[in-house]
């Protein structure tokens, strides 16, 4: 047996906890099987989460849909003890954020090129408008999309997200 073969075949203790996962392993289990069960475990904690917590995520997303950035505040503040809750009330903090800011410039631009587009074409001043509607249907896109993951027991981040709230 070469050397890498022999790495691969070391044997974990009985009594030991995996180092990543704390997960109790018994004897007979190779390194890789190990390190795969403390990755399938660390990564089934959607599997973990209480319909309470999966609720509150799912109406923080929604909150932020119809209210802006009042109920991610207002669920950020009062579940200071649910680590998944306050992730996903970050996330949807931030996103209001990142839309009102963004929606605000994008609005001024377009209301900018629209009176310039109008002394050359009248209808042409609608075009940058259009831009405006698009950026807005995305906000109703992306709250969607984190209600929908959130009702699952899913983490959900905004791709473009500015995370000025960590």
């Amino acid at each position: 047996m070469n050397d890498n073969a022999q790495q691969d075949q070391i044997n974990i203790n009985k009594d030991v906890n995996h180092p990543n996962s704390g997960i109790p392993v018994s004897e007979g289990v190779t390194a890789q099987q190990s390190n795969h069960i403390a990755q399938t475990a660390n990564n089934s904690s959607t599997a973990t989460k209480s319909q309470d917590s999966t609720n509150l995520a799912l109406i923080n997303w929604l909150g932020c849909l119809f209210f802006g950035f009042i109920p991610p505040l207002i669920i950020m503040l009062v579940k200071k003890d649910d680590p998944y809750v306050q992730s996903q009330a970050k996330e949807a903090l931030n996103w209001c954020i990142t839309f009102f800011i963004t929606y605000i410039v994008l609005w001024i631009v377009a209301m900018i090129l629209g009176a310039i587009l109008a002394f050359i074409w009248a209808p042409l001043a609608f075009i940058p408008m259009i831009f405006v509607f698009l950026y807005a249907f995305s906000h109703l896109v992306f709250c969607i999309m984190g209600a929908v993951k959130c009702s699952s027991g899913q983490d959900f981040k905004v791709p473009f997200n500015i995370r000025l709230i960590k």
